[in-house]
């Protein structure tokens, strides 16, 4: 039997063959970015007729990001980072309010011709590329629209519906360049205080989704003790490697790819990336599989953990915000949440620590702070936990939700919250 010719290897400059007027330029999150790639395109920004790249997360910061071909070489955000954070502040790029889950809809509606270009791992001996530490947005389009990916030979290959031959691609380059790497924050007191509240309440036996930072790093270094645990998670990184080498995850009782770890992304030290080559127990598959709130429900007593910044007295959570002004984006957590309240027995928690500034500031507010963004509505909440207990609200009425929230409040303001919640006729 003859076996077919595969596609060579090309410079990146080729890309710019693909690269028409008004095309938009689909780009993955974080480690997915081809950074050789998208070099070339910024160095041809001055022949661009209005090209966008649409992305979330961006941990490459760039002159164009900065506004320096405006007209010609623009980019929209999904999701804020510390590399685009200042530049949407600064007005030179734009923001596109979304849950994760909806990201690969936003970007299959745009006009125009599109364009993915990614990281990838080294093709395998069926000529088979996978996209590494994702499938995010990404991969939601193989086969539909055309893909130039950048092979680096650090890449992971990873396993699930992230998979790509060579055939099908509109071209492929190389590179050798280490993944970014990001080292998980330690946990303070109130953190572990916080973790420990929720982790006695998650039941052997769940299947678990944890959010970014500290509090979700507490909870998962509190489950060390759990038995037989699932993962469903956007985000796979080193926390939740921890539990699944220890033998904690097993995934036995998940319904949906049951034994398996399903992520959309990966992002966290080298030993998460190592972790994460060939290893057949992970899964990373489409975001709008791993984040779609009906199929998260169909897992029993799914759990979703993530953090927040800011509650009002009605439940509702501010977590893209800061101070008021927009800090990173929806990001997953309203789908988990909703998720977790389709699901039989699920349990849905927003953290967070009781005060910011030093102790100066109330995190639980009779009102949001002017200009702040309600991330996850009043109606989907849960559970809130503070390292001063955990405020049951679903189902509960206006009067009771202010009652437990201001009970999880620091002391030092409750007196202030109840006044205010008198005056706001919620008591």
């Amino acid at each position: 039997m003859s076996i077919p010719t595969l596609p060579r290897p090309t410079v990146p400059d080729r890309v710019l063959e693909h690269v028409e007027p008004g095309t938009s330029v689909i780009v993955p999150l974080a480690n997915g970015e081809p950074i050789g790639i998208l070099d070339v395109i910024e160095a041809a920004a001055d022949s661009l007729e209005r090209v966008t790249v649409h992305q979330m997360h961006a941990l490459v910061d760039r002159p164009y990001l900065a506004g320096a071909h405006r007209g010609r070489l623009d980019h929209v955000s999904y999701f804020l980072s510390p590399v685009t954070r200042p530049h949407y502040q600064s007005g030179t790029i734009d923001l596109v309010p979304c849950n994760f889950s909806e990201v690969p809809l936003l970007l299959d509606r745009l006009p125009g011709p599109k364009l993915v270009v990614a990281a990838a791992s080294p093709p395998d001996r069926h000529g088979y590329v996978s996209l590494g530490t994702n499938a995010d947005y990404t991969a939601a389009f193989i086969g539909r629209i055309p893909f130039f990916v950048e092979v680096n030979s650090r890449m992971p290959r990873t396993f699930g519906r992230n998979q790509v031959h060579l055939s099908q691609l509109a071209g492929w380059c190389e590179t050798e360049r280490p993944l970014i790497t990001v080292e998980p924050r330690e946990p303070d007191d109130v953190d572990r205080q916080i973790g420990a509240l929720i982790a006695e309440r998650i039941p052997d036996g769940a299947t678990i989704q944890a959010g970014i930072g500290t509090i979700p790093n507490a909870v998962l270094a509190a489950l060390s003790g759990h038995r037989d645990l699932g993962v469903h998670t956007e985000l796979l990184a080193d926390g939740l490697m921890t539990l699944i080498e220890s033998g904690v995850v097993t995934g036995i009782h998940k319904t949906r790819r049951r034994g398996k770890v399903v992520s959309t992304f990966c992002l966290g030290t080298q030993a998460v990336y190592d972790f994460l080559d060939e290893n057949p127990i992970v899964e990373l598959l489409p975001v709008d599989f791993v984040a779609n709130p009906r199929f998260i429900g169909e897992d029993n007593c799914f759990v979703s953990i993530n953090a927040t910044t800011e509650v009002d007295l009605v439940g509702q959570c501010a977590s893209e915000t800061v101070a008021g002004r927009m800090w990173s984006g929806s990001g997953g957590q309203a789908d988990f949440a909703r998720g977790a309240m389709y699901s039989e027995h699920g349990l849905g928690f927003v953290a967070l620590p009781s005060t910011a500034r030093n102790g100066t500031v109330s995190r639980i507010t009779a009102q949001l702070t002017r200009g702040s963004i309600v991330t996850t509505l009043k109606n989907t909440i849960d559970h809130v936990v503070t390292e001063f207990g955990v405020a049951e609200l679903r189902g509960k009425s206006i009067r009771d939700r202010a009652g437990a929230l201001i009970a999880i409040a620091h002391p030092s303001f409750r007196d202030d919250l109840d006044r205010e919640a008198r005056e706001l006729g919620l008591l």
